[in-house]
């Protein structure tokens, strides 16, 4: 039996070779995932290269990854046109990228990327969406260059996030996903709309002290009354910062940061808590909610806000 190849794999084999040719320069960030696409599958796929990348008007969803027409070789990658957000863009073509690199043997006539495909996570098409997703991440955002930008210690502010976020050239939620995979702080992402949790997101350290929201399968979770996730009027502007005691989000005390969404009607909130002793009995029956935007519009357009 062939094993596959995985998506943090092929991230790493793409990332040496841009560490090989660029280093620590100007030129390093962001990737030109366009440009690799064509250049990488040509080299080590020369039979099957990727010879398309093109943005049209796609309806109901991001991008996908065709096969060339009959009597032409290849693949080609399309992305939705009208998506004015850049750090969208670019996660989409390296999501499609890991498709074509991880997926498209498995489905020889491509893929389109949907948002409702990014929350059936108990389907094999859900799967290789969050593989995409991972792939992407690894290729855009390396975990060493992200760790130079944020130590693990340190406890980042929205601004410090966008600023990665520019780096890599992806959303916030993007770069705020891939900072809490390696923090060795407690802190957990929270994505609401119309007063409720849409999805959350927590640190290995906030996970193991029962830091976390449940959503999937579950009742809606509604936000606190007094977080700043319900005071959109104090977000439109600028970001806001709010302590909170305990039993407001969380069992403990918490710092929120919050901004509303520039492109889309949901509220980001940060909140970062203190140094708290692992709860190990609870870390077997506590399974993270994946989170669903991690690629195409629900995945991939609230993973690609920005």
């Amino acid at each position: 039996m062939t094993t596959r190849l995985s998506p943090h794999r092929a991230a790493n084999d793409l990332t040496r070779l841009l560490n090989a040719a660029f280093g620590t320069g100007p030129d390093r960030f962001p990737v030109d995932v366009a440009t690799v696409a064509k250049d990488y599958s040509n080299q080590f796929f020369p039979e099957d290269p990727i010879t398309l990348v093109k943005g049209e008007a796609l309806p109901d969803f991001d991008g996908g990854l065709y096969k060339a027409p009959p009597g032409k070789k290849g693949w080609g990658i399309l992305y939705n046109d009208t998506i004015t957000s850049p750090g969208r863009i670019n996660f989409t073509l390296g999501h499609e990228l890991g498709h074509y690199l991880l997926h498209r043997l498995l489905f020889p006539d491509g893929l389109e990327c949907r948002s409702q495909d990014m929350v059936r996570w108990d389907s094999e098409y859900a799967e290789i969406e969050h593989e995409a997703n991972v792939f992407a991440a690894g290729l855009l955002m390396p975990l060493d260059d992200f760790r130079r930008q944020i130590e693990g210690r340190n406890k980042p502010s929205l601004d410090d996030l966008g600023a990665c976020a520019d780096r890599y050239r992806v959303s916030l939620i993007a770069a705020a996903l891939r900072w809490l995979e390696y923090t060795e702080r407690r802190a957990v992402l929270v994505v609401s709309r119309d007063g409720y949790i849409l999805w959350a997101r927590s640190s290995t350290s906030a996970l193991k002290t029962g830091a976390y929201f449940k959503t999937s399968g579950r009742p809606p979770i509604a936000v606190p009354s007094t977080s700043l996730a319900v005071r959109p009027d104090l977000l439109v502007k600028s970001k806001g910062i709010r302590p909170h005691g305990a039993d407001v989000w969380l069992h403990d005390p918490c710092e929120e940061m919050a901004l509303l969404s520039d492109q889309y009607d949901f509220t980001i909130s940060l909140l970062h808590l203190d140094d708290a002793s692992p709860r190990w009995e609870q870390e077997e029956e506590e399974e993270q909610d994946v989170f669903d935007k991690f690629a195409p519009q629900t995945g991939m357009r609230l993973f690609e806000q920005g």
